[in-house]
């Protein structure tokens, strides 16, 4: 069997092992529930979908939630493993440096992958259900948050492969994961909001709104979940901005998957040139 396999399965397993995934499952599922059964609650009158009530809600904390746990999955993967004095012993044995960070990477994906899963897909299920039964129309927009989900973990996993790569102990390497999930999640929004409502629309058109939103994978999320729909994007209130940024669903799938690759790629650099 393939060393990048084994490496896979043994994440898996120290994940089974560690509880990782049934509580990581149980909270997606509990966060996805109560927004879920809170958040339909008055919607009876207007015959909104409670799955199109969840995707709103679950799209704006699920920015929060996910990176932050893909971060404390990934932040200690490798400066971990080096100062347990493991890393070396694994080395020792027949297996190239790149096969390590993809074995863990993905083993970690996988981890996040079933969590992600299991949690909204069982609260998707058991909203329907209390509703009145299972309607598939409603099911595409929370079928894309899922997926939308999973590649945001995808991100800031490889995020926080990329600092545990470059730094050479786990509480350097603790600080700046934080800090960089406080940027990308909290203050890039923040200072974009900021710098819009100072320009007041005279510089800022709409290419270049497109480009800055595009740099922080979180908001990709945001327009992959709450413009990819009408009727989500409508019970969003994200029409209007739907429209402005024009921004096609390939396009926000295409810069996801370059925001996992290129920090993979630097992590499998610097972990190439890391000092055992």
């Amino acid at each position: 069997m393939s060393p990048t396999f084994i490496i896979i399965q043994k994440e898996i397993r120290d994940g089974m092992r560690n509880r990782w995934v049934l509580a990581v499952t149980l909270l997606l599922a509990a966060l996805a529930l109560s927004l879920g059964f809170l958040g339909s609650a008055p919607t009876g009158n207007v015959k909104v979908d409670p799955l199109t009530v969840t995707v709103v809600s679950l799209s704006s904390l699920s920015i929060f939630l996910v990176p932050l746990i893909a971060m404390l999955l990934s932040y200690d993967a490798i400066v971990g493993e080096a100062d347990r004095g493991t890393l070396a012993l694994l080395l020792s044995y027949p297996v190239a440096r790149w096969q390590v960070v993809v074995g863990k990477f993905f083993g970690h994906l996988a981890i996040l992958s079933v969590a992600t899963f299991l949690g909204y897909g069982l609260a998707g299920v058991a909203l329907q259900m209390a509703h009145g039964g299972v309607d598939f129309t409603a099911w595409m927009p929370f079928i894309l948050l899922i997926l939308a989900s999973i590649l945001l973990g995808a991100c800031f996993l490889s995020l926080g492969y990329l600092i545990s790569a470059l730094v050479h102990d786990r509480a350097t390497a603790a600080g700046i994961a934080i800090g960089v999930w406080l940027f990308l999640v909290v203050i890039y929004d923040m200072a974009l909001l900021g710098i819009l409502v100072a320009d007041g629309g005279r510089n800022i058109t709409s290419p270049i709104l497109n480009t800055m939103l595009l740099l922080n994978p979180t908001d990709v999320y945001r327009l992959l979940n709450l413009t990819g729909y009408e009727n989500v994007a409508m019970f969003a209130g994200m029409a209007g901005l739907s429209e402005q940024a024009r921004i096609p669903m390939p396009i926000l799938f295409g810069v996801q998957l370059l925001w996992i690759a290129v920090p993979f790629a630097l992590a499998a650099l610097a972990f190439r040139r890391r000092a055992i």
